[in-house]
């Protein structure tokens, strides 16, 4: 087991790399089973789903895009509960089949006002893929069809995450060890 010092708090390992990318291969395989025929448009939200959306599309072997967008919610290990977005869509999604990819799904919040955002744009369907659900955590009905990995209400870094920005480099994903 590995342990880490990120600034003030210290992690260990939780979920190694390899077994990370065999989950990340899993849902690509569902995707590229459900969505065949629909030219999907990949929407990765930034910062924290870019290691898992360049990983998750290297295993889509279906025609597709991928564009970004940024939602911010969180401010060191605490969510504020207030979503601010930072950078816009600016592909017109109207009819399109549009797959949300997210890192980790925890209250919902974030993902609700996602799907309030992309709804006012006419999408032909709404698909939300993450990497981690906490599903004790969840506030609100979500609909989420592609979930790499249900975890507890742990706070975690690496493999996008991060704590204060720092940590998202990080290849394996790492939990906080209680003082």
């Amino acid at each position: 087991m590995n342990i880490i010092k990120i600034k003030d708090l210290t992690f260990k390992t939780f979920i190694p790399e390899k077994e990370i990318l065999q989950h990340v291969k899993a849902v690509a395989e569902e995707i590229n089973r459900d969505l065949a025929d629909k030219n999907p448009l990949f929407l990765a939200v930034l910062n924290g789903s870019f290691v898992f959306a360049a990983d998750l599309l290297r295993y889509i072997t279906i025609p597709c895009e991928i564009s970004f967008v940024k939602l911010a919610s969180y401010q060191g290990t605490i969510s504020t509960g207030e979503v601010k977005e930072v950078i816009g869509l600016n592909e017109d999604i109207s009819g399109r089949t549009v797959v949300i990819v997210e890192d980790i799904v925890d209250t919902g919040q974030t993902m609700k006002r996602m799907l309030e955002t992309l709804g006012t744009r006419n999408p032909g369907s709404l698909h939300i893929c993450t990497l981690l659900l906490k599903p004790e955590k969840l506030q609100v009905p979500l609909n989420i069809e592609y979930v790499a990995m249900e975890i507890p209400n742990d706070f975690i870094v690496g493999y996008g995450l991060d704590y204060d920005q720092q940590g998202r480099q990080l290849r394996d994903i790492y939990t906080v060890v209680e003082p």
